[in-house]
C-alpha cells in the first residue's frame, strides 16, 4: 500500500515510535506509523492494515508462429527427416531470426505427417 502526505504530497514512510516525544502519549511508544520525511506530517498506525490485490494475467500473443503460422505457406520438395515418413513434399517459409549478416532461417512442415523442423 503506498500513500502520500495530505500536505506536501510526497511519499509516507512506515517506521516506529521510538521515544514519547514522537507523539503526545506514552502508550503509543513501539507502534508503528506513517511519517513524511518532509514535514512534520505522522498518521499512527492503530489497527492492521493490508491489500490484497488478485493480479490478472497479460494475454500473450505468439511471437513467432502461432495458429495462423502455417496458414499461407508455399510448397517445395524437401525429404521429410522422420525415417518412417519418407514423404518428399513440405510446407515452408523463411524467417530472419538472426543479425542482418546472416542467412534467413527455414521452416518446414511435413505435408505427410505434420513434422516441423528448421534449417
Amino acid at each position: 500500500m503506498l500513500l502520500f502526505c495530505p500536505a506536501c504530497s510526497n511519499m509516507l514512510t512506515v517506521s516506529t515510535i521510538t521515544t514519547s516525544a514522537d507523539t503526545s502519549s506514552d502508550d503509543l511508544v513501539g507502534t508503528n506509523r506513517f511519517e513524511c520525511r518532509s514535514c512534520p506530517y505522522q498518521h499512527v498506525l492503530d489497527k492492521r492494515y493490508f491489500e490484497r490485490k488478485a493480479m490478472k494475467r497479460k494475454d500473450v500473443e505468439d511471437v513467432i508462429g502461432g495458429a495462423d503460422a502455417w496458414a499461407n505457406v508455399d510448397k517445395t520438395d524437401v525429404m521429410c527427416p522422420s525415417t518412417v515418413c519418407g514423404n518428399d513434399k513440405a510446407y515452408f517459409y523463411q524467417l530472419q531470426i538472426r543479425s542482418a549478416d546472416e542467412p534467413m532461417t527455414n521452416f518446414y512442415k511435413c505435408t505427410k505427417c505434420a513434422r516441423s523442423w528448421q534449417e
